[in-house]
């Protein structure tokens, strides 16, 4: 199996990552809860041997090659060396966000019938009802700090464990899609899917041996797990370990890391931290937005306060990162830079299919070693995403302009219908966003008798601003925008509702200003 940089050992993701381990073993590879008296320091020997253990746990288990683990718990580092011993054991790794109730739980230990799953001690004996009915064969438990009957099974194993060979298409994790419509789906992704493009963006992004990343990402989740932590195994470095984003925290830790991975969200919080200079990043060697669009305005703000150009990049689940902004060369806010190395991107007409010019707007499709095979026991609905010269189509909006750089434009599903024509969200957002008094908008369509749909702004103020008013929004709207694209209503929040990523979830803007649109005559 050909990638940037050499083969896949094997086979087995695990060995491309411990063929990249340091030789001296003692290095570090996470340090948990840095900066307090909690503090503890993962090496790589630890790594090594800790994988083995649960590797031999879930062998001892029964697991057999391509069966599932589902695990559902807290961030823990105890969690990533599951991650890992799972695919080392020719298992498939399925993280399930630790926000998911008992309901959404049975249906995925349905759908996906692991024969490992790992939960909370907390949650244990609450599920343990839906992992019977679904006939999990064994319930274990994780807690934050490494204790739960998992690490203490384990404990009692060998450190030396054979890694199960795999095939470079073989099944290593099954992500969840968070689709606001329909059942989730999840996405298969290959030991070749996770490898190739951890591969190319540890080059592309020129990790260094000495680099330092600060992780407070989720790891139930592409960004956190396979973008964030594979690039860091694969560079045989460190990280420094968070439970979650807190400015403060980072902003005390950031003198002793390099690199650091965020969604929008966290640029935002740390722009409203005092403590945000050039002195206080000077050391930084990237910073990295992704899972939810960047604004213009945050790139711009970071870029004079700190002197870094935020790198943004366009990934999804089933296909890890597609385009990243270059690492030498313009970073453009409002943009997600090239296609990837071996990612081939084209921009095609809705309705025909055709490929499209230059800005032209369109549909994207995406092909590469990174795509995934397909969706987890539903072939016809893999068949309608996969076109069969192997591009995926993956629902935004956008087009490639002139220097080739991608823009997002928006989701097919948040595409407005009005008055027959068409309004993509994005070209409205985009000159809201630059009236002087607006932090961020949101823009979606609601039902109209006359229009079919009517496009609708919901805008987040500056914090204590008054201004600007809903006449004003439209006035600057009308001065940019043809007449059928300006906002027939503009109603104001303290905050928009966000997904785990920072993704902006407008499926619940339109249930929550459906009957205020209908209460209130739309100009």
């Amino acid at each position: 199996m050909s990638e940037a940089g050499g083969n896949l050992v094997g086979g087995n993701l695990f060995e491309l990552f411990r063929s990249r381990f340091p030789a001296d073993r003692s290095r570090p590879f996470a340090e948990t809860e840095p900066g307090t008296d909690k503090a503890r320091t993962v090496t790589y020997g630890d790594l090594e041997a800790l994988t083995g253990r649960y590797a031999n746990l879930l062998a001892d288990l029964g697991l057999k090659k391509g069966d599932r683990v589902a695990v559902q718990v807290e961030k823990s580092v105890e969690n990533i060396i599951l991650y890992l011993a799972t695919v080392r054991a020719g298992g498939v790794f399925l993280p399930l966000n630790p926000a998911y109730t008992k309901a959404e739980v049975e249906y995925f230990l349905t759908d996906a019938e692991p024969h490992v799953f790992v939960a909370r001690p907390e949650s244990a004996d609450a599920l343990r009802e839906v992992a019977d009915k679904a006939k999990v064969a064994h319930l274990l438990t994780l807690g934050t700090h490494g204790e739960g009957t998992l690490p203490e099974q384990a404990a009692g194993k060998g450190a030396d464990f054979a890694t199960v060979p795999a095939e470079a298409d073989d099944l290593a994790a099954i992500l969840y899609t968070s689709g606001t419509t329909g059942r989730s789906k999840g996405a298969m992704m290959s030991h070749r899917n996770l490898g190739s493009n951890a591969l190319t963006l540890h080059k592309y992004w020129g990790f260094q041996p000495d680099d330092v990343l600060l992780h407070a990402l989720p790891i139930f989740h592409t960004h956190g797990l396979f973008v964030a932590t594979n690039c860091v195994l694969l560079n045989g470095s460190s990280m420094l370990f968070l439970p979650k984003f807190d400015a403060e925290q980072v902003m005390g830790l950031l003198p002793r890391a390099t690199v650091m991975m965020g969604v929008p969200t966290f640029y935002t919080r740390l722009l409203a931290h005092p403590g945000l200079t050039r002195e206080a990043t000077a050391h930084m060697r990237l910073f990295v937005s992704g899972s939810a669009p960047l604004l213009a305005d945050t790139h711009k703000e970071f870029s004079a306060r700190t002197g870094h150009a935020i790198l943004e990049r366009y990934g999804m689940t089933e296909t890890g990162m597609l385009t990243s902004n270059p690492l030498d060369g313009d970073r453009i806010p409002g943009t997600v830079g090239f296609p990837l190395p071996e990612v081939s991107v084209r921009v095609v007409n809705p309705e025909t299919g055709a490929s499209l010019g230059t800005d032209d707007i369109g549909i994207i499709e995406v092909a590469g070693p990174n795509v995934f095979s397909g969706y987890w026991r539903m072939p016809e609905k893999t068949k309608q995403e996969i076109k069969p010269d192997g591009f995926f189509i993956t629902g935004d909006v956008g087009k490639v302009d002139g220097r080739g750089y991608v823009h997002i434009v928006g989701r097919a599903k948040d595409l407005i219908i009005s008055g027959g024509f068409n309004v993509y969200p994005k070209e409205v957002e985009t000159v809201i966003d630059g009236i002087d008094g607006v932090v961020e908008s949101a823009v979606v369509g609601l039902p109209h008798p006359d229009f079919g749909e009517a496009v609708t702004a919901v805008v987040l103020r500056k914090p204590g601003s008054a201004t600007p008013d809903e006449a004003a929004v439209i006035a600057v709207c009308k001065e940019q925008l043809a007449n059928f694209k300006v906002p027939k209503r503009v109603f104001f929040m303290d905050e928009l509702p966000r997904n785990a990523m920072g993704k902006v979830q407008k499926n619940l803007l339109r249930d929550a200003h459906k009957e205020l649109f209908i209460a209130a005559k739309a100009r």
